[in-house]
């Protein structure tokens, strides 16, 4: 894995340990892959309610973590938030296997 593509998932990871306030982690993945294992601390939004639900519950300036079933479904994710006015959308490159290589936790069914 590039070492440039897995630096969300370390200043992620960095963030959480460090019990940094002021961000969210969003999983853009369908509900049951979701309910099988995710992110610790990472809240389903599929990707047609994304828009609708960020604008009406997240600050735009908020920093804002994405990940899907692949990098193509997160960076579209990016894009939508982006365009909608979000500031600080970060996209997690690898996503969820990403994360477990750094020994991120993760939770679910069968984290």
């Amino acid at each position: 894995m590039n070492s440039d593509l897995t630096s969300e998932v370390h200043d992620l990871k960095f963030r959480l340990q460090w019990g940094q306030p002021g961000f969210t982690i969003i999983d853009v993945r369908d509900r049951h892959t979701y309910n099988q294992s995710r992110i610790t601390g990472a809240i389903a939004i599929p990707l047609n309610e994304l828009v609708e639900r960020a604008t009406s519950t997240l600050h735009k300036d908020r920093h804002i973590y994405i990940y899907g079933n692949e990098d193509t479904q997160a960076g579209y994710a990016v894009q939508l938030l982006r365009a909608a006015g979000f500031t600080n959308v970060i996209h997690i490159h690898g996503g969820l296997s990403a994360w477990r290589t750094v020994g991120g936790a993760t939770e679910g069914i069968a984290a």
